[in-house]
């Protein structure tokens, strides 16, 4: 991935704000170029000129719902699979296109260019997610076009849009109050200011969260606090930029954040039955879960553009994340070790379930799983424009260099409970005694693309180039190694495009995409990168207040790289699962009524289709009754990938106030790759993680009202019907989505 794109968001209210400046004409175009080519899809606008399937999420579209939970904001794109976790959106598994959905770690995810995974090679699960409701827009590219970015090219990349650095004076801040004792709170002030030495600009954003958590635990004699299941999100940040007075554009930014959470978190469900009766409910045995993460880091980027055709951006960055989720693992009595999915199942003649109930005299055993993570690199690209004849070329080129790692210094503690759920001992494991080991991974990276166009044709051929140099150290003494192995990538592709109108276009792509396996999967397991073959073809139209895009796409993925055991044995380890088709059409229409019709209001609609049909071409290699992937046959669905799902709303738009209303539909899926519909592993013993999940309808609604300029308060439901629902089987057992939340608050919205 090129880690140094800056906020398309920032780059396109650039290119239009600085055009009100009173900067010198050439100035202006050199600008407007050298922000354009740091942006993953740019805008709306450009989204619809770009030839590959491209979404742009603008800051209007997050704000009218005031949403915060990336899984509802994506509902717009197309292409997008989702399996809800947590009902917040803390932890979203994020799917393009049939890959794996698990913690989004098979999709290329940025903020503002810089990868958002704690270290994207070499362990991609994305454990920190940036809050949505922070975010100034979202970007989602599939097709040829990602070729550029990287490392998880067999899906697609999403790009977060932070805040950018206002041009004119802005303060901003917007507080909701809801349901379960939810506050949040969103605010920055920012300018750009004229100074003897040039332009100068500053922001300074805070974003707060926070909720008591809309299910309750099951109180025992010794624990009464079971409606505390909620969580807490900080995350500042500051940018800084400056713009010398010099012939030769040339700018400088600078970018801090910091991101602080602590939820009590559970990976532990329900039994089916339980389920259908309080699917809210959590049971005693994981009240000492809890997850706390910190992050900071940044990046410094440049900009320079030497002359009026060539620009040149070089962006430094660096992160660290340090987490600890200490949630059950599992259960024991009678001598072992018992597994919580087959408790929740009713297995082990239901002691199991007895035990996690606090029924039960029994042991909980409760991994800490402490890790530690940084990421840095840097990176240089350069965009050259030139003609060739009758020809014209934009030659799009960079190298990064990359280096990522995990470590694991995790222990076991031991709560032992009597019949009546009361604790009565607690032994606490020594630190580094249940894991102890690193992952690291130095990667360097190529590419280089040529946009060539030729009056209504396009045509962009791609190529890139990635090394790995991975290290794996394994410090425990039952399993000590230390070993390294390299890793040569390469994708490529091409694809072109014809304007057959001024509103009509098609495009067409093929690419070969990679996604490689981390230092422990490499080296431990000898896993081989997931590697595809992918085609699209689509086309789009735009007419005054209506616009369309509809495009076929089929993904032959080689060796799909799958997450062996999400919780169940805490090895969180990718396997090679085999060859799986991925074929489906994914329809996105956008419609304003109002404006068509000249009404005086805004009366927009929208639709956001997708089909996906997904097709095991070989038996499942894994006969780990732990692993969702087990006991798959050829000619199986892979898991958690739906159907159909279906996105649609409407809204409408007055001077003083407005609504708007959205549903979303979602298909029913099958948790494994077994595609069985009962709570059975392959092994035929009681497994909570099969089965399937529910096919839902949900329903939000939002209003507002303008007191004054700049001035507004406002209110809404999500989930209005207040459905109950099955989102998922992981990681242990049924998990609900967010019952029906209602909110209202304020915002307000200065130029200074």
């Amino acid at each position: 991935m090129s880690l140094i794109w800056l906020s398309a968001g920032a780059g396109a209210a650039a290119a239009e704000e600085k055009t009100a400046k009173d900067q010198p004409v050439a100035v202006k175009q050199v600008e407007a170029e050298a922000l354009d080519m740091v942006s993953v899809v740019g805008s709306a606008e450009d989204a619809k000129d770009m030839p590959a399937s491209a979404t742009y999420i603008g800051t209007e579209d997050i704000r009218e719902q005031s949403y915060s939970d990336i899984n509802r904001i994506l509902r717009k794109a197309p292409g997008v699979n989702i399996r809800e976790e947590d009902g917040f959106g803390l932890f979203p598994n994020i799917s393009f296109r049939g890959v794996d959905t698990t913690r989004s770690a098979k999709i290329t995810v940025m903020e503002d260019g810089v990868l958002v995974a704690p270290a994207a090679y070499s362990a991609p699960a994305a454990y920190y997610n940036p809050a949505g409701g922070r975010m100034s827009g979202v970007e989602v590219l599939k097709g040829g076009s990602q070729i550029k970015y990287g490392p998880h090219i067999t899906g697609g990349v999403m790009n977060y849009l932070s805040t950018p650095i206002p041009l004119e004076g802005k303060a901003y801040l917007k507080s909701i109050y809801g349901s379960y004792g939810e506050f949040r709170s969103h605010g920055f002030v920012g300018d750009t200011l004229d100074t003897a030495h040039g332009r100068v600009g500053y922001l300074v954003e805070g974003f707060y969260r926070g909720s008591d958590g809309f299910k309750t635990i099951d109180s025992t004699p010794d624990f009464h606090n079971g409606d505390q299941t909620g969580f807490q999100q900080v995350e500042p940040m500051v940018r800084l930029s400056w713009e010398p007075n010099t012939a030769m554009y040339q700018k400088l930014e600078v970018k801090f954040g910091y991101s602080s959470m602590d939820a009590n978190e559970t990976y532990l469900g329900l039994s089916e039955e339980d389920f259908r009766n309080d699917p809210y409910r959590r049971y005693s045995a994981s009240r000492f879960d809890n997850i706390d993460s910190q992050q900071y880091g940044g990046f410094a980027r440049y900009f320079i553009s030497p002359t009026n055709n060539l620009d040149i951006v070089t962006t430094a960055y660096y992160k660290e994340f340090n987490r600890n989720w200490s949630k059950l693992q599992d259960i024991r009595f009678g001598g072992s070790n018992r597994d919580l999915a087959r408790s929740l199942a009713g297995d082990f003649n239901g002691q199991g379930l007895a035990c996690l109930k606090g029924d039960f005299a029994c042991s909980l055993r409760v991994r800490d799983n402490n890790r530690a993570y940084y990421a840095g690199g840097v990176e240089t690209m350069a965009n050259y424009r030139f003609d060739s004849g009758v020809i014209h070329h934009e030659l799009n080129g960079g190298f990064r260099y990359h280096t990522d790692a995990e470590t694991r210094f995790q222990h076991d503690t031991r709560y032992t409970q009597n019949a009546s759920g009361v604790i009565t001992n607690v032994d606490v494991g020594k630190p580094g005694s249940q894991d102890d080991r690193t992952g690291e991974t130095h990667a360097y990276a190529f590419f280089l693309k040529d946009r060539m166009e030729w009056g209504k044709l396009g045509f962009t051929p791609g190529f890139r180039y990635e090394h790995l140099d991975q290290v794996y150290d394994d410090r425990r003494t039952a399993s000590k190694m230390k070993a390294r192995t390299a890793t040569d990538l390469y994708a490529g592709g091409a694809s072109v495009d014809y304007k057959f109108t001024d509103e009509f276009m098609m495009f067409a792509s093929a690419h070969r995409g990679f996604s490689p396996a981390g230092p422990a999967d490499a080296v431990a397991q000898n896993a081989q990168p997931e590697t595809s073959n992918a085609y699209e073809l689509g086309g789009r139209y735009k007419r005054g207040a209506f616009s369309a895009e509809v495009t076929g796409f089929y993904t032959q993925f080689e060796n799909l790289l799958v997450i062996e055991s999400i919780g169940g044995g805490g090895s969180d380890d990718f396997k090679n699962f085999g060859a799986v088709d991925s074929r489906g059409v994914e329809v996105a229409m956008n419609y304003d009524a109002g404006e068509d019709f000249g009404w005086g209001f805004r009366n927009p609609y929208f639709v956001s289709f997708t089909y996906t049909d997904t097709e095991q071409l070989n038996n499942a290699a894994s006969k780990d009754p732990e692993s969702i992937f087990s006991f798959g046959k050829k000619g199986n669905r892979i898991p958690y990938i739906p159907e159909y799902t279906l996105s649609f709303g409407s809204g409408l738009h007055f001077d003083r106030w407005g609504m708007e209303v959205a549903a979303n539909y979602v298909s029913s899926v099958f948790a494994s790759a077994s595609n069985t519909s009962e709570q059975l592993d392959g092994d035929g013993k009681p497994n909570s993680r099969f089965g399937k999940t529910d096919e839902y309808v949900i329903v939000d609604v939002s209003a507002y009202y303008k007191v004054a300029k700049g001035v507004k308060i406002l209110g809404g439901v999500q989930n209005a019907g207040n459905e109950e629902y099955i989102v998922s089987r992981q990681p242990y057992g049924p998990r609900p989505g967010m019952p029906l939340f209602a909110y209202g608050g304020f915002e307000l919205d200065f130029d200074i």
